[in-house]
């Protein structure tokens, strides 16, 4: 059962929930107080020297000054080299007028030259900025409350002081929820030296350690082979044991367990530190459609470490919903809200839209298995068109400020069902983006998601645990690939970046072929692949940190199934050919064709009569004649006239 958060952690959670407006009133108060208190202070030590009606004056004036000098927009955590500059002119400011009106008023003028010349306007100076450098570092200190940055450093201990020790330990220097105690290992030659800066310990000496600074996490930087022999030296004492890819998962947020799927694709991890996105989704109301899903449940675990105000959970699968907001609840504290509905009931999303006050919206939620799709066309359509189109324009109407749709390379020149509707989905929001007011519309399209549900990484793990077959479509067949929390990470980056009618389009790198990473799942499992003879066998690549299969290893049978109907062998993300750099490399501006606002609104009429009529053939017919419509070369010349 989850603590009930205490009243100062409560405050700081409705604090960082109000809106930029509210915000900015508080800040302005604050000045205003300021002013207030710091001439009272004065009037108390120099009786007689200051106008009391000033008391009155002050806070308006210090108001004002705040507007002007801008001090009420300002972010908390850049007051000290922005904000403090702006509080002593205005400080300065206010001393002015207020030794002026001393000046010019008679009640006044012959006490202050008498008994302080300079002590009021002085004093009422230095107490301003000092009062409102105090209630700035308040706010900030509830800020970092809410946003769950104030708790106390997890203590560690690394073992194994080697070369992916000192890289882990060296990684987390910067990193305020860790604190490395020091590194343990067996090497009597590194014992009792300084390593990364940190000291080296005999592993016999993890229990006087663990005394002296409290339940510490160990991580052991050791090969494999020797992971069970330290668990056993480490039994009975009061920590945690990890391993290295195990702790890696749990600092970048993804789901630890074999195989690793950067492995897979063979390239290095994307960089996990990308401060703009923190920054882009701190204090905001965020809701999540498709929550429930690989990419929508990856997104609320991510934005939830970006100390939202309130983070909503949208999805129609009550066991999907149900095991997100039990995984997220704990670290929430009250910030998470699931809700049981479908983003085609467009009344039910606005009034939650509304009553949450939501101003960030990620619309993941989709139907995506192609084979499915393919054979219920009409529910495709429903719910990634149709769906799509109530859920965005309910957000226009409750003012939601930004919209992001999580969109897939099988849009692109779609043969299926689910990538034509997927297609017209974006035709939906572009066509809302060029009409739309103060709502920001934009889309990110990539390509698969390895480790996703539905795909074949988790498909292929199952086969080879079964002793096989592994079933691979074609052996001609690629995709694109991205882990999902790379893809996640990249995609709450641009929407950060968000315009207005944006489509970013995410470099996945090269694609990759499903044959050989079919192949690389069986050799890292310790089996060797099988392939009919008139198919050549790919480089046997091991997964790294496995061991290449000996002579006597089992083989695995790779059967060819062939295409099915809406599959191709190669995907696509761009339909035409205008890319446009964005400072992260991996996230790249695309320009394309798209359909007008009156042939979107005849599309979408066509299918909904099709859906009245539960006509399969009509709605499919007409769903790809208004996609291959949209992608006609005509549309981009006459899009390039409009930009």
């Amino acid at each position: 059962m989850t603590a009930r958060p205490g009243p100062w952690c409560r405050l700081a959670r409705h604090l960082t929930g109000l809106g930029p407006r509210a915000k900015a009133v508080i800040l302005l108060a604050l000045d205003g107080a300021a002013a207030a208190l710091a001439w009272a202070a004065c009037l108390l030590a120099w009786p007689g020297a200051g106008d009391p009606a000033l008391l009155l004056a002050l806070p308006v004036l210090a108001g004002t000054g705040s507007v002007v000098l801008g001090l009420h927009r300002g972010k908390l955590q850049a007051y000290p080299l922005q904000g403090l500059p702006r509080s002593l002119a205005l400080a300065a400011a206010l001393a002015g007028l207020v030794a002026l009106w001393q000046g010019l008023t008679p009640a006044t003028r012959s006490t202050t030259a008498v008994v302080a010349p300079f002590g009021p306007t002085l004093g009422l100076a230095s107490l301003f900025v000092t009062l409102t450098i105090i209630g700035r570092l308040i706010l900030l200190r509830l800020a970092l409350m809410a946003h769950g940055t104030a708790r106390a450093p997890d203590s560690l201990l690394i073992w194994g002081a080697g070369r992916a020790g000192q890289q882990l330990a060296a990684a987390l220097a910067g990193d305020h929820h860790h604190r490395c105690l020091g590194f343990l290992d067996d090497d009597p030659r590194k014992q009792g030296q300084r390593l990364a800066g940190l000291p080296v310990h005999a592993p016999a000496r993890a229990a006087d350690l663990l005394a002296r600074h409290g339940p510490a996490r160990i991580i052991l930087a050791l090969p494999r082979t020797t992971w069970a022999q330290a668990r056993g030296r480490l039994a009975g004492l009061p920590c945690e044991v990890q391993t290295l890819p195990g702790f890696a998962a749990h600092l970048w947020g993804g789901a630890a367990g074999p195989p690793d799927p950067p492995d897979l694709l063979g390239r290095a991890r994307l960089d996990r530190h990308l401060p703009e996105v923190r920054d882009s989704y701190a204090g905001r109301r965020i809701l999540v459609t498709g929550a429930g899903g690989s990419i929508g449940s990856e997104l609320a675990r991510q934005l939830l470490r970006c100390g939202p105000a309130r983070l909503v959970l949208l999805d129609h699968g009550e066991l999907a919903l149900y095991n997100i907001a039990t995984e997220l609840e704990a670290a929430g504290q009250g910030l998470i809200r699931p809700v049981l509905g479908s983003v085609c009931d467009g009344a039910a999303v606005e009034a939650l839209l509304t009553s949450e006050r939501i101003d960030t919206l990620f619309h993941a939620a989709a139907l995506k298995h192609v084979p499915l799709v393919e054979a219920h066309p009409l529910a495709g359509i429903r719910t990634n068109v149709l769906g799509t189109q109530a859920l965005a324009e309910a957000a226009q109407r409750a003012g939601v400020g930004r919209v992001l749709l999580i969109s897939t390379d099988k849009a692109v020149r779609p043969a299926s069902v689910m990538g034509a509707s997927k297609r017209l989905a974006e035709e939906v929001v572009q066509d809302l983006a060029e009409r739309s007011g103060a709502t920001c519309f934009a889309m990110v399209r990539f390509g698969n998601v390895l480790g996703s549900s539905g795909s074949v990484v988790p498909r292929f793990a199952a086969q080879i645990a079964a002793g096989g077959p592994v079933t691979v479509t074609d052996p001609r067949m690629t995709r694109y690939f991205m882990t999902c929390t790379e893809a996640v990470r990249l995609t709450l980056l641009a929407g950060a970046w968000a315009r207005g009618g944006d489509l970013f389009v995410l470099d996945m790198g090269a694609p990759q072929r499903i044959l050989d990473l079919a192949c690389r799942m069986i050799r890292g499992a310790g089996h060797v692949p099988r392939l009919p003879p008139e198919v050549a066998a790919p480089d046997p690549l091991a997964v790294p940190g496995t061991e290449s299969p000996g002579a006597g290893a089992e083989e695995i049978e790779v059967r060819f199934t062939g295409l099915r109907p809406g599959e191709k062998l190669t995907e696509d993300l761009l339909i035409g050919h205008q890319l446009h750099p964005t400072p992260h490399p991996r996230i790249l501006r695309a320009r394309e064709g798209h359909l007008s606002q009156i042939e979107v609104a005849a599309a979408l009429a066509e299918l909904r009569r099709c859906l009245e009529a539960r006509d399969d053939t009509a709605a499919v017919a007409a769903l790809h004649r208004w996609v291959a419509r949209g992608q006609q070369p005509r549309r981009a010349a006459s899009g390039e006239e409009r930009g």
